[in-house]
Formats: structure tokens, C-alpha cells, sequence
């Protein structure tokens, strides 16, 4: 069979496809991508096909959405983050993934969630399709309590369904969605056809390099995720402030240049190779981003969260309600909470069960191998 997955260009939603294109390619099927090669192409295995999309997104209005991304909350995030990025992202990518589609002629499309382009090509020819959720947001229905911006989102969808000329039904597939957690942190009931895989970080590349030769146990992370970094320079100068002198080492993400002199018992990366270094930590402080906070907690790492954004405040508390991690406020944290935070991180037994319970959750979901199980076994279903 021949799989075709459609990303846009956002890490933390092209890293989970390539452990599942790698477990279908072990079963012996064909596996390819379309996306944004600037940002796609140096996150894939060497060798990988990708359909080019092109670069089309000017600089200043690059910047322009990234600015107002980093100061935007709420429903003005959500309206934000879809007509300014999202809708101009679908209709942009369209023409190129048809042209994937005529050349690639793919079994099944495996169309990430905020790829909304994909799963609109795959319905206008028929073609079996899932939806990969890489965010909690994603399938707990976050707007249930805002009618009116629900009814807004409907229609932001059906604009984009009438123009490709398919019924309305929304962004979601109806055949499968893969959702890239369990249970332990959703729970809400959920159709038959949502799947909670876990997280999908198997087999895959890490080339970044990074001097694991200075690590020294215990040691933390503290990223703030790769989008977030440029707003994140008062959370990196509390950090340094409170974590500096402390009985173990920071490893901490972010530009160099927000950080100009960091603490001795620090070492700072604007990128790190994410999955060797869970495997070398005691614990975590991020943003509530959905694959750093499941990849930690495959880890089975305790987790101090300070969300900023998006689905983060929902990812933030599925996992205090998991008794796996403790929650700050990004923009209000003082030096000597942070500290006293990450002290009781390390030390409490309770919160290291928790963590522990929702790695055990992980690895029975059965990750990327669970997730090509289920797309093999789409084109029969669909």
C-alpha cells in the first residue's frame, strides 16, 4: 500500500508521522510526504520522498503571525491562529498535495489536523483518509462551551468545504483519527473511531548534536518549545535566576542570544536532540506543548508546566488532573516559585508515580506501531 502524510510546516506535527511512516515501511509499504520543504525536509529520515510545497508565505507576514501568535489568548487565539495561518495554510497547500495525490496515487492520506487542505483533497477523490491529533485540543471539543465560536469555526470549515466542492462535515475524518495520547490524560468519552495511540517516538532520527560528555545527574530540561522561544525571554531569565547554583544541571532550549550569560551549572542549546536527552533527565519544565509533554512523560518524567497558548492550558491540566506534574503561570512566575516548584517536582514520590502511571498508559497504547495497525486497516473500513 502506499501512504501519503500531509503536514504543515510545524515540528511539533511533522516529528510524529515519521516513526509511523517508518513502522508502515517496515511492513513493507510505500511511505511519502507533502509539505513545506524548508521546514519538513531536515526533520525526515535521509532517503525520504517529499512532494515540495512552495514557500509562499512572505517574511513579514511571517513574522507578523508569529508577533501576534506570542501576545494572543483565548477565542481571539483560535480566530488568530485560523484565518491568519491556518485558512491561508489550506488554501495554499492545495494545489500542490492534488498534484502529490495525481502523481504519488496513494492507498490511504494521513492528514494532520491543522492540515485541513489534505483531508479536503482525499474527500474530493475518494480517497480513505485519517486524521493524525497531534493536540489534546483537537478531540476534547474545547469550544463546547463557546456556542458562538463554535458556530464561527463551522463556518470557517464550511467556507473551505464549498470551495472544494465536497459536503460539509468538518476537519476531522470520519473514518479515523489517530490521537497521539490515552486515556490517562483524556477523559472525555470519544467516538468509536478515535484512537489514542500514545506518543509516536520510535525510531526516530535525532541528528542535532549536543555534548552529552557534561551531563551531570540529576539533571532538568526546561524548553519552551522552538514557536514559543521569542516570547520566552522573561521566563528564561526567571529560570536562570532560580534554577542557577542549584544541586543539579539545567539544560535549557533556547537562542543563545536571549540568554547571553547563563548560570555555570547550565548549558544552553537553541536545539536539542529531545528523545536522547529524556532518557538522561529527572524531570521537566516546559510549555505544554503536546509532544514534549508526552514524550517526558514516556519517560515517565515529572513535569512543571507554564502554558502560554493554544491547547497548552489544556495539556497543562490533563496532566495535573494525572497527578503527573504541577502547573505555573508563564507570564506571572517569580524566581523563588519556580525554584520551590522544581524542588518539590524532584522530590515528591506521588508526582513520579504519576508520571510512572501514565508512561505504563503510553506503552499499552501501543504507539507507532498501534497507529499502522489501524491505518492498514483503513481501506477495508472506510
Amino acid at each position: 500500500m502506499k501512504f501519503l502524510f500531509v503536514v504543515p510546516p510545524l515540528t511539533g506535527h511533522i516529528n510524529p508521522t515519521i516513526s509511523v511512516a517508518r513502522a508502515l515501511e517496515a511492513r513493507g509499504h510505500t511511505v511519502a510526504w507533502v509539505g513545506h520543504p524548508g521546514k519538513v525536509r531536515p526533520l525526515l529520515p535521509a532517503g525520504a520522498r517529499l512532494f515540495a510545497l512552495p514557500e509562499t508565505v512572505e517574511a513579514d507576514h511571517a513574522a507578523r503571525v508569529q508577533n501576534q501568535a506570542a501576545t494572543t489568548r483565548g477565542a481571539a487565539a483560535l480566530k488568530f491562529l485560523w484565518e491568519d495561518f491556518l485558512v491561508p495554510l489550506a488554501r495554499s497547500m492545495q494545489p500542490g498535495i492534488e498534484a502529490a495525490v495525481a502523481e504519488f496515487s496513494p492507498d490511504v492520506m494521513c492528514v494532520d489536523q491543522q492540515a485541513v487542505a489534505g483531508g479536503l483533497v482525499a474527500r474530493g477523490h475518494h480517497i480513505p483518509w485519517a486524521t493524525l491529533a497531534t493536540t489534546s485540543a483537537g478531540i476534547s471539543d474545547p469550544l463546547a462551551a463557546l456556542p458562538h465560536v463554535k458556530r464561527w469555526f463551522a463556518d470557517l470549515i464550511g467556507e473551505l468545504e464549498s470551495a472544494a466542492g465536497v459536503p460539509h462535515q468538518g476537519e476531522l475524518s470520519p473514518h479515523l483519527v489517530l490521537a497521539f495520547t490515552t486515556p490517562a490524560l483524556v477523559r472525555t468519552p470519544l467516538p468509536a473511531h478515535y484512537q489514542l495511540v500514545g506518543p509516536s517516538i520510535a525510531d526516530r532520527p535525532e541528528p542535532t548534536p549536543f555534548p552529552f560528555d557534561q551531563l551531570a545527574r540529576p539533571a532538568i530540561l526546561v524548553s519552551m518549545g522552538t514557536v514559543n522561544a521569542e516570547a520566552s525571554g522573561r521566563f528564561y531569565g526567571v529560570a536562570c535566576e532560580a534554577l542557577a547554583g542549584q544541586p543539579y544541571q539545567v539544560i535549557l532550549v533556547a537562542p543563545s542570544a536571549l540568554v547571553p550569560n547563563p548560570p555555570s551549572n547550565f548549558i544552553v542549546r537553541t536545539y536539542v536532540p529531545q528523545l536522547a536527552l529524556l532518557a538522561r533527565v529527572d524531570a521537566v519544565v516546559c510549555h505544554g506543548g503536546h509532544n514534549t509533554t508526552c514524550e517526558a512523560l514516556a519517560h515517565g518524567l515529572p513535569l512543571v508546566i507554564a502554558p502560554i497558548k493554544d491547547d497548552q492550558p489544556i495539556v497543562a491540566d490533563q496532566v495535573v488532573a494525572a497527578g503527573a506534574g504541577l502547573r505555573i503561570k508563564f507570564g506571572r512566575v517569580q524566581a523563588p516559585e519556580l525554584r520551590a516548584t522544581v524542588a518539590r517536582v524532584l522530590a515528591d514520590p506521588e508526582l513520579r508515580a504519576g508520571a510512572a502511571r501514565v508512561r505504563a498508559s503510553f506503552a499499552a497504547a501501543g504507539g507507532a506501531a498501534r497507529a499502522a495497525d489501524l491505518l492498514e486497516n483503513l481501506e477495508a473500513t472506510a
